[in-house]
């Protein structure tokens, strides 16, 4: 199973965003289980199955299956995780790539009422999330394969985040 970890490293927001949208389709035009909880009549689901059921979508010879590559297939267990995270790893750039727009409006010379109103926040709502972000980036940059800002580069982000009345 993939974890968000591992795909946000593998993908582009880009790409991300076009994986999750052809499984979010998929999932969406699949026809529905023949009864509510998706499982095969007589299966209370407790079958000790650990969730390694061969089902993962590929063949067994690392080739995809059929019902991978048809636009109809429900998916399998292996590509429902995969939407899951996926969706974390979208969270995740975008949320990243809005701190750095942040930064840009900063040094366009917006005030925070000017990012707080177009994020459609107060201003300190605004100033307290991106200095949140500034602290994350410092951690992550202490993090073995990571990567973060540095110490020169938080000092930067810091004044150029400046105060709330700024």
């Amino acid at each position: 199973m993939a974890t968000p970890d591992e795909l946000e490293r593998q993908y582009t927001l880009l790409s991300a965003a076009a994986r999750f949208d052809a499984l979010r389709t998929r999932d969406a035009l699949a026809p529905p289980p023949d009864d509510v909880d998706g499982l095969d009549a007589g299966d209370n689901g407790s079958d000790g199955n650990d969730g390694n059921d061969g089902n993962d979508g590929d063949n067994g010879n690392g080739a995809e299956s059929d019902a991978a590559t048809d636009t109809t297939a429900p998916l399998t267990r292996k590509e429902a995780l995969e939407l899951l995270a996926l969706g974390e790893v979208l969270a995740r750039k975008a949320a990243y790539g809005r701190q750095l727009s942040v930064r840009s409006a900063r040094r366009a010379g917006a005030s925070w009422s000017q990012i707080g109103a177009a994020l459609g926040t107060s201003k300190q709502a605004a100033w307290e999330a991106h200095n949140r972000w500034i602290d994350e980036q410092a951690k992550q940059d202490r993090k073995a394969g990571h990567w973060g800002l540095n110490d020169k580069e938080i000092d930067a982000a810091r004044t150029l985040a400046g105060e709330l009345d700024n």
